[in-house]
């Protein structure tokens, strides 16, 4: 009975045993087909991140204006007589663009002049009386008296009918013409415009605390988008000594030399101007940082570390930058990475702190720092 016993424990243990056994074989394969199993490398691209020399400037918006511009009209109503301009035309000052009829008035004028003169004989022949006492002194003022009214009433009639030419008021390119012949012309009536373009303003608001960096005579760069590959230098001629209580900002006023007349009132323009000295900066395109509302960040690639098998790979770790200014494509980057750094510049969604990778740069984003719209072909 005994011996039945001690077989059947026997047995049973090694039932037992085989099971448990089993199972931690199986545990420990397990373990060991899971840790072989790494994540696979993640294809990004990458750049280095450099020094750039970059310069301080502020950037601004503004409008075009003439140093001289109006839209010329006359001061009385009238039938238009001749037009003496083309549209589009430069004139001089002083040049006569347009009369009204001034036939009546013109009457009126050579009565006045008529009267003009025989007031004057009169003092004259009174005058000669009145020194042998032929005529008394009242008689004399009142000779003095009706010449100055006569002579008044002349500048007075020249006065309406000068009203009726209109003329140049300063030298200046012309518009397109609002007017023809035979029309007539209540008071006021724009006729053309006129605009002196060389040289010409540019107006424009930057904030209250960047009045500091700029200086009458300082340069700056402006740009227009109907000219999108060329810059129209210019320097600042004026600065207004009032701050705008509503949006804090002050008004600067730069000159531009305008001789082909590219530039013209009333465009919109972009103006750069350089202030202070150049600086150095580690720079990296834009796309390598990733926006956060707890920090910015970038995955830098560093040391290779062993792998599956005995081939190392690249690893990818997440680092918080602190971003400066920006410039085109690229943002300057003041702390958190030196130069030399390898940073990824594409594909940072895939990736996790500490995860393995690629670097493709077949493809890589733009890093340019003045990047310019492609035209419409």
């Amino acid at each position: 009975m005994i011996k039945r016993m001690l077989i059947m424990l026997i047995a049973v243990g090694v039932v037992f045993g085989g099971i448990f056994g089993f199972q931690a074989f199986k545990a420990k394969m397990i373990k060991k087909f899971m840790s072989s199993m790494t994540a696979p490398p993640q294809t990004v691209s990458a750049t280095k991140a450099e020094y750039s020399q970059w310069q301080p400037n502020i950037e601004a918006i503004g409008s075009l204006r003439a140093v001289k511009g109006a839209d010329l009209s006359l001061e009385v109503a009238g039938v238009v007589d001749s037009i003496s301009f083309k549209s589009g035309d430069d004139v001089k000052q002083g040049a006569v663009l347009l009369t009204l009829r001034a036939a009546d008035d013109e009457a009126k004028l050579q009565s006045l002049q008529a009267m003009a003169q025989l007031s004057e004989l009169t003092y004259q022949r009174d005058l000669k009386q009145f020194k042998i006492q032929a005529v008394s002194q009242a008689t004399l003022d009142t000779d003095t008296a009706n010449l100055k009214n006569a002579k008044a009433q002349v500048d007075e009639q020249q006065a309406v009918l000068d009203k009726k030419t209109l003329r140049a008021p300063f030298a200046g390119h012309l518009g397109i013409r609002s007017v023809d012949l035979g029309q007539y012309l209540s008071a006021g009536t724009t006729i053309v415009t006129l605009q002196a373009l060389d040289p010409i303003f540019l107006d424009f608001f930057v904030p209250q605390q960047s009045v500091d960096q700029i200086r009458i005579g300082e340069t700056v760069a402006v740009r227009v988008d109907a000219f999108k590959d060329r810059t129209f230098p210019g320097e600042i001629s004026a600065i207004n000594p009032k701050v705008d209580s509503n949006t804090r900002n002050i008004q600067v006023r730069a000159t531009l030399q305008n001789p082909d007349h590219k530039l013209l009132p009333g465009m919109y323009a972009t103006v750069d101007i350089a202030t202070g000295a150049p600086q150095n900066y580690v720079t990296l395109p834009q796309t390598a940082i990733t926006y956060n509302p707890y920090g910015d960040t970038v995955y830098v690639i560093g040391g290779k570390s062993a792998s599956a098998g005995d081939k190392p790979q690249l690893i990818a770790r997440q680092t918080f930058v602190t971003t400066g200014a920006t410039r085109g494509d690229q943002v300057a980057v003041l702390k958190g990475i030196k130069a030399g750094d390898m940073v990824v510049t594409a594909g940072q969604i895939k990736l996790h702190n500490g995860a393995p990778v690629l670097i493709n740069n077949a493809v890589t984003p733009t890093a340019d720092a003045a990047p310019a719209v492609p035209l419409d072909r």
